[in-house]
């Protein structure tokens, strides 16, 4: 990371190119800018998405979309019950030639992996995403692979509630950056996309960016700067998620069983500086961290039965988590 703090020419110049992606997105999820925003921040802060909803709102079409205004390899496996962990991670298989075992690349072998409906295959098959997720490689009959730069995994999960779905894992959820819920579309939506999308077909879309292009960005986001006071704030924020923390508020105590890691706080500060770029400005501020810890915070959090019973949500708790962590400490 960098020192040297950000022209105005950069942001101006990083602005114009996220405004080009975000444009491209809009296309495909109609007046949905609130999802959009996510989806860009946790690609420019390099990290992982878990879009949530029902079936039918363009979560596969929107991660389809992001890989083509990309221009980078795309993949998509459709996690079923009977996935096997081999069968995206890749396997051994012999050579008719040479007779020799040869590794043979799976679909995780991509930039961008749409990783389509996820929570419909076993847990087995999802914990075989762990090390490609983290290390941004994969181990197979003790060799280690790695996988292309950049390594994105868009994954999308129906609400556990549905037939047929398995709750990730703690620990693979906790390598998303976000999680990011695709709310139902209202009527003027539907009407839009009724009247513009023949037979709903998505838009066509041109690359308005490249490998290269990423990497700009990508630096540029490491060099947005981080005050001192603003990462002692993401510490308090993810420090009072624990319910044993003397600084832990009442929600938490009560319906919180288990807090947020040292990797929320990786993810919020990292997500912040892409916000603070995205939003034209070369440094992070306090409404920068507010305005990304529910999407942090909120697949992190292993809320209490007493959570349940009351209807709760780790959106609720995050809410008033903000609310009660000020920015300055006091006294």
């Amino acid at each position: 990371m960098s020192d040297q703090l950000l022209t105005p020419q950069e942001v101006q110049a990083a602005g114009e190119a996220i405004g080009k992606l975000k444009s491209g997105l809009n296309q495909v999820l109609i007046d949905q800018t609130g999802v959009v925003d996510r989806v860009t921040t946790a690609i420019l802060a390099r990290g992982h998405l878990l879009l949530e909803g029902l079936p039918g709102l363009g979560k596969t079409e929107l991660c389809k979309g992001l890989a083509r205004l990309m221009d980078l390899p795309f993949k998509r496996i459709q996690f079923t019950p009977d996935l096997l962990p081999g069968d995206i991670t890749g396997t051994y298989v012999i050579d008719g030639e040479t007779r020799a075992f040869t590794f043979r690349p799976g679909p995780l072998f991509a930039s961008v992996v749409l990783a389509d409906e996820i929570n419909r295959s076993s847990p087995k098959t999802q914990s075989a995403l762990l090390e490609a997720m983290q290390e941004r490689s994969v181990t197979v009959l003790g060799t280690t692979h790695q996988l292309p730069q950049p390594f994105f995994v868009l994954a999308t999960q129906n609400p556990i509630e549905l037939e047929g779905t398995y709750p990730l894992p703690e620990a693979q959820l906790d390598r998303f950056m976000f999680r990011v819920i695709v709310p139902p579309v209202g009527a003027k939506t539907m009407a839009t996309i009724l009247t513009s999308r023949f037979r709903g077909q998505p838009p066509q879309l041109s690359a308005v960016t490249d490998g290269p292009g990423l990497a700009t960005l990508f630096s540029l986001v490491d060099r947005v700067h981080l005050p001192l006071p603003v990462a002692e704030f993401i510490g308090r924020l993810v420090e009072a998620t624990h319910p044993a923390a003397a600084s832990a508020p009442d929600p938490v105590k009560r319906f919180v069983r288990y807090g947020a890691s040292p990797r929320a706080a990786l993810a919020l500060a990292a997500s912040a500086r892409a916000w603070a770029l995205a939003k034209g400005k070369p440094n992070v501020g306090f409404d920068e961290v507010k305005d990304m810890a529910g999407a942090v915070l909120n697949h992190r959090l292993v809320l209490s039965y007493e959570a349940g019973l009351e209807r709760v949500t780790a959106d609720n708790v995050a809410e008033q988590l903000l609310a009660a962590v000020p920015e300055v400490p006091r006294g």
